[in-house]
């Protein structure tokens, strides 16, 4: 399919990279695909930024029959744009569309797609430490009806937004609050799948958790209420006396990207890496210990995040002194520098523009 592009008069005033938060900023133009019953995915093209129409009445609105991932474009010395690892985004929308009955689409298309529309926008990718260009591809369904089944129309669309750290405190160690009230998802569920809805049922407990002074929270088991299962953003790793411990993806959590790369990246360097059950008890029993070292976060958002406090019940553990860990630090100057382009790509993730 040819990608139409619909050229605007006049474009927008960049941000100046010290002014940039996360997601507050978009660029000028988008990208639109529209699926039709019948007719699979057609019409793309790429258009000016603007609002979108739609009839009170799609199902997206009533249904939440809606899903995303979560993309960063980056800027190297050399002018190069680095994507990292693109391929697994589209795989991993495709898995989100096949467990909400989202038509699949053509991944390689739409992934040449999002160069195009990069390749346009160029201008906006910043260049200052930590940041960079975010990417949002995300399908909506637009059937309007009031009724329980998949819809027979969609969109997808792809917007970009410069922005900074996703964290006001950037690498420096966040504390997360242990939520024991409210619970993410559930095997069976779709806790696995980067839809909507999971992000709507997490806001509660995390604007609880941000009252009591925490950046996150880190969720448990919906059945036990005592297996670490991922924080509201990322997937969770513990150093416990020298391996690095992720809890195994069960059906309840979001297979990460970053957190794939973590893994294979720690095992070419030597470290153990253990995929399994953990409690919360179990941290918290290595923390009286001395054997909890580090523990961090990984995801597209924030990359590598270092938990400097963890708060269970009426306990508050610190980590590392609230310092950012070697392990994590190894972690995220490796990480950060493929996708910048400083550290060789010896595991080939990174397409470049």
């Amino acid at each position: 399919m040819e990608i139409l592009f619909n050229e605007r008069s006049v474009l927008k005033t960049k941000p100046h990279p010290s002014e940039l938060g996360f997601g507050k900023e978009f660029t000028d133009y988008m990208f639109i695909m529209n699926y039709e019953e019948g007719k699979d995915w057609f019409d793309p093209r790429i258009v000016p930024y603007e609002k979108i129409q739609i009839e009170p009445s799609a199902m997206v609105f009533h249904y939440a029959q809606a899903d995303f991932e979560g993309m960063k474009a980056y800027k190297t010395t050399s002018g190069n744009i680095n994507l990292f690892r693109p391929e697994m985004n589209m795989e991993r929308l495709n898995q989100s569309n096949e467990r909400i009955c989202i038509p699949k689409f053509d991944g390689k298309f739409v992934l040449s797609a999002i160069k195009k529309l990069i390749e346009i926008e160029k201008d906006w990718i910043p260049e200052a430490p930590d940041t960079a260009l975010y990417i949002r591809p995300f399908i909506i369904a637009t059937d309007p009806f009031l009724g329980v089944r998949p819809s027979l129309t969609y969109q997808l669309m792809v917007i970009l937004s410069p922005v900074g750290a996703y964290y006001k405190e950037g690498i420096n160690p966040v504390s997360i609050y242990v939520e024991t009230d409210y619970v993410r998802a559930v095997r069976g569920g779709v806790g696995n799948a980067k839809v909507a809805g999971n992000y709507a049922a997490s806001i509660k407990a995390q604007m609880e958790a941000k009252a009591k002074g925490f950046a996150q929270v880190l969720w448990l088991d919906a059945v036990e209420r005592k297996y670490v299962e991922e924080v509201g953003t990322m997937n969770i790793f513990f150093n416990i006396d020298g391996t690095i411990i992720t809890p195994k993806l069960s059906g309840s959590i979001l297979p990460g990207i970053t957190r794939n790369s973590v893994i294979t990246f720690l095992k070419d360097k030597g470290y153990t890496v253990e995929e399994r059950k953990i409690t919360i008890d179990e941290v918290f029993t290595a923390s009286h210990e001395g054997k909890l070292k580090e523990v961090f976060g990984t995801g597209t958002a924030a990359v590598i995040s270092p938990v400097g406090k963890l708060s269970y019940y009426n306990e508050l553990i610190e980590i590392n002194d609230n310092k950012i860990g070697e392990t994590c630090k190894l972690i995220y100057d490796n990480i950060t520098g493929i996708q910048n382009g400083t550290v060789e790509d010896k595991f080939n993730w990174i397409v470049t523009i």
